[in-house]
């Protein structure tokens, strides 16, 4: 059965997307830990990151790494934070948090409920510093 990151990868559920390519694509949480939360994916589902090959895996830190320096450029923060926390879907992913503290990326934490509007002005902005 498809994940919700597959139903996103296919077009049948719309998402924030910030970047994408033939084997990743970069969108915004629609709940996110802080504005300005990003979902790294690859394309091809695959439940846990460590099954994922070695090339692929490497490529796919190169491009989040991308996300994150731009991300980095539109967000004032310290640093991007990195999480692979993998339970909530059955779909390698990786969370790209801007952080000012550390309690940024407590997962733990009650989410953000962004508008759209939001979310289209933090999606419109990241891709402007790619």
């Amino acid at each position: 059965m498809a994940t919700i990151f597959s139903k996103i990868v296919q077009g049948e559920i719309p998402a924030h997307k910030i970047a994408e390519n033939t084997d990743f694509l970069a969108f915004l949480d629609v709940n996110p830990l802080v504005m300005g939360h990003v979902l790294v994916i690859p394309k091809q589902e695959i439940d846990y990151i460590f099954d994922v090959d070695d090339n692929t895996l490497g490529n796919m830190m190169i491009f989040a790494k991308q996300i994150a320096i731009a991300l980095k450029k539109t967000v004032p923060c310290k640093r991007i934070g990195v999480a692979v926390i993998g339970l909530e879907v059955p779909h390698c992913h990786i969370h790209l948090v801007p952080m000012q503290t550390m309690a940024d990326i407590n997962f733990m934490q009650p989410k953000l409920k962004p508008s759209q509007e939001d979310l289209i002005a933090m999606k419109n902005a990241i891709i402007k510093n790619i």
